[in-house]
């Protein structure tokens, strides 16, 4: 395999870009670090450049929100007549990102892996009733029925059940954690010297409505009765931050919210640091790779257990709390801040899974599912970082 294509709506510098770009990027530069050529098609932004090199992948930018597909489609089959932005491209293999809709790259007759982070049928509705209905039915109907013959690439096993349910065969599904980067050098990792002195959580999220951060703010709401000088640090940016500085007015607990906005990788480390507990209330997550950065400092993480891939990245009980709503989040996060040394005990069994997972792993599964995808055979089942069992797992 000398030659890899990677196909995603954004990039990790878009102002939308989150976890899942995230992944796919990583997995690029460990690509490349193994000397094959990678390039990354995907949208452009105000100020992105329409070509630029990054960790040893070539990016080209190009198209908005819906018109990145056609174009991303057009430049490939450019590309392989010896014209335009992708001109002399001949990948082995394709990884064509399905965040909610796929490239359909296949129907260029290339090898393809479908990368798909988890459904998104609980967040089609926010694109309109229209979209959000054509929207699901080619995540859920089309999209299966083209990919039939191709290899799919998840992040998690929630995830890979999700796809098997949508028609998918279980045989063509490959899964591949995610990997984490160390904490910066110049952050000291979490311990008592970094915490806070009054009880303080921490969300790690990109600020858009089905991460559900009202959520966060109500059980902070209803923790101050107890709690009169617990705090929340909102770590992450969005379209959706408005609203949510609103709701936290309007639940009058601004006083006792700091929205960070985006920072760098130094300031949320530092930040995580100091916190006692991480809440996760998203309503869907394919993995959920700002709990393993929380387990870094020895954070437990609170989540959804609907919210599917959050029952793969929490061991319920041991490294974090799953619960079923808003209420129970509360009361969750009541118990963790007021039993300091359940607290650590999960924080310290968090710390300890967390070194299982990183990019370099993720890295080589992924390499062994697209030269399968190459070869045209199939993986199926976990793959690395973690085909063994977890040791920490219930």
């Amino acid at each position: 395999m000398r030659e890899v294509l990677l196909l995603c709506w954004r990039d990790t510098g878009h102002p939308q870009g989150g976890g899942s770009e995230r992944y796919l990027e990583q997995v690029g530069a460990q690509l490349a670090a193994r000397g094959i050529k990678v390039t990354l098609r995907t949208a452009g932004y105000p100020g992105a450049p329409e070509r630029e090199r990054i960790d040893g992948i070539d990016i080209s930018r190009a198209g908005g929100r819906f018109t990145v597909y056609p174009r991303a489609l057009a430049a490939i089959v450019a590309g392989r007549l010896g014209f335009g932005p992708l001109k002399g491209l001949r990948p082995d293999v394709v990884i064509d990102t399905q965040n909610g809709i796929p490239f359909f790259a296949t129907a260029t007759g290339v090898p393809s892996v479908v990368l798909v982070h988890h459904g998104h049928r609980e967040q089609w509705p926010v694109a309109g009733r229209l979209v959000g209905r054509i929207g699901w039915w080619i995540e859920s109907t089309l999209s299966p029925r083209v990919h039939r013959d191709n290899q799919y690439l998840t992040v998690s096993l929630p995830s890979a059940e999700e796809l098997s349910v949508l028609g998918v065969d279980r045989g063509r599904i490959a899964v591949v954690r995610n990997g984490a980067e160390p904490v910066p050098a110049e952050v000291v990792p979490g311990d008592d010297t970094t915490r806070a002195t009054h009880p303080r959580i921490a969300v790690l999220s990109r600020l858009v409505p089905h991460k559900q951060i009202e959520d966060a703010l109500t059980a902070v709401a209803q923790l101050r009765e107890r709690f009169p000088d617990v705090h929340l640090d909102v770590i992450g940016d969005g379209w959706w931050a408005p609203n949510l500085r609103a709701c936290a007015d309007s639940l009058g607990i601004a006083d006792a919210v700091t929205f960070h906005g985006h920072v760098d990788e130094r300031r949320k480390h530092e930040i995580l640091a100091t916190a006692w507990v991480h809440v996760m209330p998203s309503r869907k997550e394919g993995w959920g790779l700002a709990v393993i950065e929380a387990a870094q400092h020895g954070v437990p993480t609170i989540g959804y257990r609907s919210s599917r891939g959050l029952t793969d990245s929490i061991v319920d009980g041991v490294t974090g709390l799953l619960v079923d709503d808003a209420p129970a989040l509360a009361v969750a996060a009541a118990e963790l801040l007021s039993d300091a040394d359940t607290r650590q005990m999960m924080g310290e069994k968090a710390r300890t899974r967390a070194h299982e997972f990183s990019w370099e792993q993720t890295g080589a599964g992924v390499y062994e599912v697209l030269s399968a995808a190459a070869r045209g055979t199939f993986v199926t089942g976990l793959v690395a970082p973690s085909a063994q069992a977890d040791p920490l797992s219930r």
